[in-house]
């Protein structure tokens, strides 16, 4: 970052150019992106030194090593960092000299130059490489340049902010924080632009089946929950780095850490696995309408680390732990080689009707629905004699297992008003009752008697 923001201040952005302007941009450009590499390589090469540097030498192999101080910090923010006088070119030193009596109007001045780079750069950049997008017809690249935008612009102000913060008089232990305050944010940022950024690489990778066949509608739930762990893995990394924290010596230790939060997350790892084994085995995918044992029918919206979401018919969203549903009975009205559902229409006609004549009728209100499939075709089943009428069964199919409440309620009430222009007979239960005699209207009136009490003593 520091040969980077040395690179732009030597050449392009603070002196004018008398080319065209999309030259300039083309020459903005390639500085740009020549001091991103030296950049990197200048820190690449420093970490080597240093690993060297710390790595026992031949000579002293008899000696036994020393142990590296527990204190020392791995990465260094405040090394890493720089100076300002390191960032400017040679002809604005002494301007900039004679601001050091005053760190306050240096700190201001480092934070507005900052932001209107950061805003400089994240525009040519963009502008440039939308040139580049506008070519493809995908917009995969439109949406990830307008997606990592942010995150660019946030990590050039921020490096500005730690540049003032040095050139505040604080104390060391105060500006040493704020720096790895100000770094882990720009960690934290990224992370969170990756994540979405990741999905939206696979669910456009999902869609090139005759490219990518691992990649599917199915899979993407798992290579999303990978790349998750793998983003937040090299996102806890990163912060450990900036905070001075050892990783090796937390692997180290991973055994006992592990046993730890097993016991103490033992039902958030339960729908971790029981996530990655549901996107592995599919029992079911998103947009799938299942039903499960305990009641709970609805559409799949999303399989995540711990939960399942099912959307109801009443626009209600479901969340259930992976753990119980993987455990759980799953019908899943959206399997099988089709998504198409079979729907059962039960009819009685009274005795005597014309049964072809019912046959046909059914046939033909099925054939007239437009959501009804015509393949496979439509049948009528006589099923049984019954107390009171012949049953009839029409099953037919639809192309979506939501529909089949709708498309039974307007069957029914179709197949109702043909019966009538049809004169076919609904029964319903009757019951005739036959009274053999009448009881006798007379009443015999029972003899009352009155005790008299008893006159003998």
């Amino acid at each position: 970052m520091r040969h980077l923001l040395m690179a732009i201040f030597d050449t392009k952005l603070l002196k004018p150019s008398d080319s065209a302007p999309w030259q300039y941009l083309l020459d903005t450009y390639q500085t740009f992106t020549q001091a991103l590499f030296t950049s990197l390589s200048t820190a690449f090469s420093t970490r080597q030194l240093q690993v060297q540097t710390q790595a026992p030498s031949s000579d002293t192999s008899d000696a036994p090593a020393e142990a590296p101080a527990s204190n020392e910090p791995i990465f260094d923010v405040n090394e890493q960092l720089g100076q300002v006088h390191d960032l400017l070119p040679d002809w604005l030193l002494p301007y900039w000299h004679a601001l050091d009596r005053y760190p306050v109007i240096e700190a201001a001045i480092i934070v507005i130059v900052g932001y209107l780079i950061s805003r400089l750069i994240t525009s040519v950049a963009g502008k440039i490489v939308r040139q580049i997008t506008s070519r493809t017809k995908s917009t995969l690249d439109d949406q990830l340049v307008d997606l990592l935008t942010r995150p660019l612009f946030i990590t050039i102000f921020f490096y500005a902010l730690g540049l003032a913060l040095r050139a505040i008089s604080m104390s060391p232990w105060i500006t040493d924080t704020l720096l790895k305050v100000l770094a882990s944010m720009v960690v934290i940022v990224w992370i969170n632009a990756l994540m979405p950024a990741a999905k939206m690489i696979l669910q456009a990778l999902g869609k090139l089946k005759e490219r990518f066949n691992v990649i599917e509608e199915r899979t993407i739930p798992l290579f999303s929950i990978i790349s998750s762990i793998v983003l937040l893995g090299l996102g806890t990394y990163a912060l450990l780095m900036v905070w001075g924290i050892n990783p090796a010596a937390w692997l180290a230790s991973a055994g006992v850490i592990g046993i730890a939060v097993g016991f103490a997350a033992k039902d958030t790892l339960a729908n971790l696995f029981s996530g990655v084994f549901i996107v592995a085995d599919t029992p079911y995918k998103l947009g799938d309408y299942i039903n499960l044992d305990t009641g709970e029918r609805g559409m799949v919206t999303h399989v995540g680390l711990r939960s399942t979401r099912l959307l109801t018919r009443d626009d209600v969203e479901i969340t259930i732990p992976n753990a119980i549903i993987a455990n759980a009975k799953i019908i899943n009205e959206s399997g099988g080689p089709s998504t198409r559902h079979r729907i059962r229409i039960k009819v009685g006609v009274a005795y005597g009707s014309d049964v072809e004549q019912v046959e046909t009728v059914l046939n033909q209100v099925a054939n007239r629905h437009p959501k009804v499939c015509s393949t496979p075709a439509s049948r009528v089943r006589m099923r049984a004699f019954g107390d009171s009428s012949l049953d009839f069964e029409l099953l037919c199919w639809i192309d979506q297992p939501a529909d089949r409440g709708l498309v039974s309620h307007e069957l029914y009430m179709s197949i109702y008003k043909q019966f009538q222009q049809s004169a076919i007979e609904i029964p319903y239960p009757k019951r005739d009752l036959y009274i053999k005699e009448f009881p006798d209207q007379a009443t015999p009136h029972a003899s009352m008697t009155t005790a008299q009490p008893s006159n003998n003593k």
